[in-house]
């Protein structure tokens, strides 16, 4: 039997299906869907052969509607989601913040999920989505805290709001940006990492070591080019978390 897991975003919805019998990380199969077609999940799992499905578990930051939306789908299946929260403690991450319940459920699973791919040493754990996640966790599984900032498509829209003349298409990183669009994607890029790399250099100081960087997120490849650190890119850093989860909750026999 088959486990479903899901990340639900603020624009898409993504999916994967992870056997118990399977070794890895990558999941048999996935998918991803603007939340505008929630209400094709069920047809897509069918469609994608994910038929031997025994239960979900996600987590979810698009709001209680968008959560129905999904579960209505998953009850065409004969399934139910077990959504995550943020805990003061699990799978060997401490969750730092002040009110730990406040921490978005998707941060949390990243943050797990690294811990997971590396037990020992510090991590500096960045997701590219809608928003941007930089978020710091020490060598003995202590979430620090973390900053979020706007993410390309909403650091776009807002010049765009606020100034005549910048509906343009998406540009390039470039070096020496040279056209209006390439000079909004590598502003947008190098603003983004240069928040990583302060990040990435208190971490560092307060650790004294060298955190390893992992990158995840959707929009992840518009600013490795940009990043100027040394890092691993991780395609499905929440799913790696979720599958701790997972274990933990009796849900899936251990990996």
């Amino acid at each position: 039997m088959d486990l479903l897991l899901l990340d639900l975003g603020n624009t898409r919805l993504k999916w994967g299906v992870f056997s118990d019998a399977q070794h890895g990380m990558d999941p048999q199969a996935h998918g991803a869907m603007l939340l505008e077609s929630i209400e094709t999940l069920a047809e897509e799992l069918r469609a994608r052969g994910a038929t031997a499905l025994r239960t979900a578990i996600g987590c979810a930051v698009a709001g209680s509607v968008a959560a129905l939306r999904v579960e209505a789908q998953l009850a065409l299946l004969g399934l139910r989601c077990h959504w995550i929260h943020a805990l003061p403690q699990q799978c060997g991450v401490r969750n730092g913040y002040t009110l730990p319940g406040t921490l978005g459920a998707d941060r949390w699973a990243a943050l797990i999920g690294a811990r997971r791919r590396h037990p020992l040493g510090a991590a500096l754990v960045i997701s590219v989505g809608t928003a941007v996640t930089i978020d710091c966790l020490a060598d003995d599984g202590r979430f620090l805290g973390g900053v979020i900032l706007p993410g390309f498509g909403l650091m776009l829209r807002a010049l765009e709001m606020g100034t005549a003349g910048l509906k343009v298409p998406e540009g390039e990183f470039r070096e020496f940006p040279n056209t209006t669009s390439d000079a909004l994607m590598t502003g947008g890029a190098l603003a983004i990492a240069g928040a990583a790399r302060q990040m990435h250099e208190r971490l560092g100081r307060l650790q004294r070591s060298t955190p390893r960087v992992l990158l995840s997120g959707g929009a992840a490849p518009k600013l490795e080019l940009a990043l100027g650190l040394a890092h691993e890119s991780v395609e499905h850093l929440v799913f790696e978390g979720l599958l701790a989860i997972a274990a933990e909750r009796g849900l899936r026999a251990a990996a």
